[in-house]
C-alpha cells in the first residue's frame, strides 16, 4: 500500500503543491485513496501469503509430515482455500460497495485540489490580479523567494496604496487564509484617491483644490498580509461525479446499461422515421397504405393524383436544377447519417466502459482465488519462506499479473477485444498455470529440475 500511495503522489505531485493543503485534507485524501487502490495491493498480499504460508511449512518439514500421515495437498489446502474464498467474497462486496464510494471522494477532491489556484497567484514578469482588490508583480523569482516585488491595493475604494521592495518571501499561514509578504528594503505609498468635483446650480464647481493628501514611508524589513478569501478549498458538489463508470456497483451498472440502450435504441427509431418522412416516396407511400384502410370515396390519394414527370421532358435548366437539388439532398442525407454513426460508436464505447467496471469486479474476486493457487504450491515446491525468496517470486509473479491486466484493458479500450476477454484475461492466462503447480506440488514433482544429460566427454567405466 506504501509503494502504490507513493505512486499515486508521483503522479498528482504537481496537481498538489503549492496549494496550501491542511493537513486534514490530506489525510482525508489518502484515506480515500488507499481504499481505492486495495483492488490492486490485494491480489500481492494473497500471492505472497500464500508463499510463505506453504513455504514455512514446507522448510520446516511440516508439509511432509502432513502428507506422511495420509493427507493429499488438497485436503490440507482446504481451510485455507475456505479463508480465501471468504476473503474472495468480502472483497466483492468491498469493490461494489466501498469502492465507488471512495473513489467518487477522491476524484471530487482532487479535482477541488485542481481548481484551487494559490499555485498561479505570483507570475514573475506580469501582474496578477488573482486575489480581489490586489495587483501583484514580481520580476523574478521562484517557490516562496523573488526580487522586485510590487504590491498595489485596491481594497479601500478611496485609498491608493503601493507597496515596493526589493526582495521578499512568501508563505501561506497555518489555517490558508492568510497570504504574508515578508519583505526587505521597500517603500509604502498612500495617496486619497481624487474627490469628483461638486457643482452648483449654476455649473460652477465648489472644489478649489486639486491636492490630494499622501503619505511615503520607508521600511527594512515589513510583512505584508492578503486575504486569501476565495482560495480556499472549496469543496464541489459529489453529485456531479455519480454516473462515471468506476463510481457505481453492478447494479447501477446494469440499469445505466439498460437505460442506455433503451434510449439508443428510441433515438435509432426515431431517425428512421426522419428519413422515411424526408422521401417523398416513402412519404407517399405511407400516406397511401394508411387511408387505402379508409372506404371513403372522397378522399384523394396519390394513386388518384398523376403528379409523376419525366426526367427527358425537362429542359436543360430544369434538368440541372433537379440533380443539383438530388445532390444537396444526398449530402445532407450522407452528413446525417455519419453523425448517426457517430452517435453509435460514441454510445457502444460508453456502454464498454460500464461492461469493464461489471466484469472487473468479478475478475478481481476471481484472481485472487487463482492466484492463492499459484502461490500455495509454489510455495510447497520451493520449501523457502520468511521474506526473502517468496517476496522476490511474488514480486515477479505479481510483475506478470499486472501486465496481463494491463494488455487486457489495452485491448478492450482498442476495441480488439470485448470487455469480457479484457478484463478476464489475466485468469484466462493464469488458471491453467494454477492447475499445474497445484498438481504438481501434488504429486511432489519438481517443476525447476533440469533434465540430466549424458556428459559425451566421460570416458565409460
Amino acid at each position: 500500500m506504501f509503494i502504490l500511495i507513493m505512486q499515486f503522489f508521483w503522479m498528482y505531485i504537481d496537481d498538489l503543491m503549492g496549494k496550501g493543503l491542511s493537513v486534514a485534507v490530506i489525510i482525508e485524501l489518502l484515506f480515500y485513496i488507499s481504499a481505492s487502490l486495495i483492488p490492486l495491493a490485494l491480489p500481492l498480499t494473497i500471492l505472497l501469503s500464500s508463499i510463505m504460508t506453504l513455504g514455512n511449512l514446507s522448510e520446516n518439514n511440516e508439509l511432509t509430515a502432513l502428507k506422511s500421515s495420509g493427507l493429499s495437498l488438497y485436503r490440507i489446502l482446504r481451510p485455507l482455500t475456505g479463508i480465501v474464498l471468504m476473503i474472495s467474497l468480502a472483497t466483492f462486496l468491498f469493490a461494489n460497495y466501498v469502492i465507488p464510494v471512495s473513489t467518487l471522494k477522491w476524484r471530487s477532491l482532487i479535482y477541488d485540489i485542481q481548481s484551487t489556484k494559490i499555485s498561479s497567484i505570483i507570475k514573475p514578469g506580469s501582474y496578477s490580479t488573482d486575489v480581489d482588490g490586489y495587483a501583484i508583480k514580481v520580476d523574478e523569482g521562484n517557490d516562496d523567494y523573488f526580487k522586485g516585488v510590487l504590491i498595489h491595493d485596491h481594497t479601500t475604494p478611496n485609498e491608493i496604496k503601493s507597496i515596493r521592495a526589493k526582495e521578499g518571501h512568501i508563505y501561506k499561514s497555518e489555517n490558508g487564509k492568510f497570504l504574508f509578504f515578508e519583505l526587505k528594503n521597500g517603500t509604502v505609498i498612500e495617496e486619497l484617491a481624487p474627490q469628483s468635483p461638486n457643482f452648483s446650480s449654476d455649473g460652477n464647481s465648489h472644489s478649489k483644490n486639486s491636492n490630494h493628501p499622501s503619505r511615503r514611508s520607508n521600511f527594512k524589513q515589513a510583512t505584508y498580509k492578503i486575504d486569501l478569501q476565495g482560495f480556499d478549498l472549496s469543496r464541489s458538489n459529489e453529485d456531479l461525479f455519480n454516473d462515471k463508470h468506476e463510481m457505481l456497483n453492478v447494479f447501477q451498472i446494469q440499469q445505466t446499461i439498460d437505460s442506455i440502450q433503451k434510449n439508443g435504441d428510441a433515438i435509432v427509431n426515431n431517425f428512421l422515421k426522419s428519413i422515411k418522412n424526408n422521401h417523398p416516396y416513402l412519404n407517399a407511400y405511407t400516406f397511401l397504405e394508411s387511408n387505402t384502410k379508409n372506404k371513403d370515396d372522397n378522399i384523394i390519394t396519390p394513386s388518384s393524383i398523376d403528379t409523376t414527370v419525366s426526367y427527358q421532358k425537362l429542359s436543360a435548366k430544369e434538368k440541372i436544377a433537379v440533380i443539383s437539388m438530388a445532390q444537396t439532398k444526398l449530402r445532407n442525407q450522407n452528413k446525417n447519417l455519419d453523425s448517426q454513426k457517430n452517435f453509435i460508436l460514441g454510445m457502444d464505447r460508453d456502454i464498454d466502459q460500464y461492461l469493464v467496471e461489471f466484469h472487473r469486479k468479478f475478475a478481481l474476486t476471481f484472481a485472487i482465488i487463482i492466484l492463492f493457487f499459484v502461490g500455495a504450491p509454489l510455495g510447497a515446491i520451493v520449501r523457502k519462506g520468511g521474506f526473502g525468496a517468496p517476496v522476490v517470486i511474488a514480486a515477479l509473479l505479481f510483475m506478470i499479473y499486472f501486465v496481463l491486466i494491463t494488455v487486457g484493458d489495452n485491448m478492450t479500450k482498442t476495441n480488439t477485444v470485448s470487455p469480457f476477454i479484457g478484463m478476464w484475461f489475466a485468469s484466462m492466462v493464469l488458471l491453467p498455470i494454477a492447475f499445474w503447480l497445484t498438481r504438481a506440488a501434488a504429486n511432489d514433482v519438481s517443476i525447476f529440475r533440469l533434465p540430466n544429460f549424458r556428459n559425451p566427454f566421460k570416458a565409460k567405466s
